[in-house]
């Protein structure tokens, strides 16, 4: 996907954590252990998966550790970097257009993102967090946090290769940002806690459309896509599913994502580049 280079005057970027960088957090080893079986394995937000372990809330701040906010440095401080500073301000474009000329231009703000690499990241709003619990967003401080060394485990690991891959982890994240503008996120969470016997059920329904907003970015930009792109998402949706993760060890009333086809299914979804038809999954809006 060719993307335009990043604005630094359109987006909010920081390193920290990673590399020595961060300070010493509130998980232990095996709550981290746990996170990675959780993501890995049984496909589980690693957020909820902390939370639950460390009684992490998500409206309680922690305090950074050493945090990089010079955005050109750190945009240029990988190819992985520099390809989520593109990815990001493609996006914060792309979602700013559409909510406008829905008539909720007010409403919109771009997420941060944080860059970290093989270590620990203190969020302002969800707690510490290691690299084992994957890719993230924090709904309390809006922000989306990525290790780049992720990447190099979804391709190795997950065959799920490509720069579309990539884009797609960021689009997906920056889908539930989308949910937490909109409120989506607060009903779902509601609904969960007034039927807790549902709430895996409706986790799913807020990944498929998180999955399906991923789609809606790539297909409101179709003239930069490039051949294999399409192929290299669908890949990386089917990559990640619960079955496809779980191998057929965790029943399918205790997935949280979705199964490979109904991730691809949102994804492709999505890219008839109409958001109005992610909403059809969660029926809350």
């Amino acid at each position: 996907m060719r993307l335009n280079p990043f604005d630094t005057s359109k987006i909010d970027v920081r390193s920290s954590g990673g590399g020595g960088m961060g300070k010493a957090g509130g998980i232990g080893c095996g709550t981290i252990i746990l996170a990675a079986v959780g993501y890995f394995v049984f496909g589980l937000d690693p957020i909820q998966t902390v939370s639950t372990v460390e009684g992490i809330q998500q409206q309680s701040a922690s305090s950074p550790g050493e945090v990089n906010t010079d955005e050109q440095a750190i945009c240029t401080s990988s190819e992985y970097a520099t390809e989520a500073c593109n990815v990001l301000t493609s996006l914060n474009e792309t979602w700013s257009r559409e909510f406008a000329a829905q008539g909720y231009g007010e409403q919109f703000r771009g997420p941060g993102l944080d860059l970290f690499r093989n270590g620990q990241v203190d969020t302002q709003g969800c707690g510490s967090a290691s690299s084992a619990v994957g890719p993230f967003y924090c709904p309390a401080d809006q922000r989306i946090y990525i290790d780049t060394s992720f990447y190099d485990t979804l391709e190795r690991q997950l065959g799920a290769g490509g720069d579309f891959a990539r884009y797609y982890v960021i689009a997906h994240e920056y889908g539930h940002h989308i949910q937490t503008l909109t409120g989506v996120s607060d009903q779902i969470r509601s609904a969960q806690q007034q039927n807790p016997r549902s709430a895996n059920q409706l986790q799913v329904l807020m990944e498929l459309q998180a999955d399906c907003y991923a789609g809606v970015w790539a297909g409101k930009n179709r003239n930069l896509i490039e051949p294999g792109d399409i192929e290299e998402g669908m890949q990386a949706a089917a990559a990640i599913g619960d079955d496809r993760l779980t191998g057929g060890r965790v029943s399918s009333e205790n997935f949280t994502h979705g199964t490979s086809r109904q991730r691809s299914e949102a994804l492709r979804l999505g890219l008839q580049g109409d958001d109005r038809k992610c909403d059809d999954i969660t029926q809350l809006r």
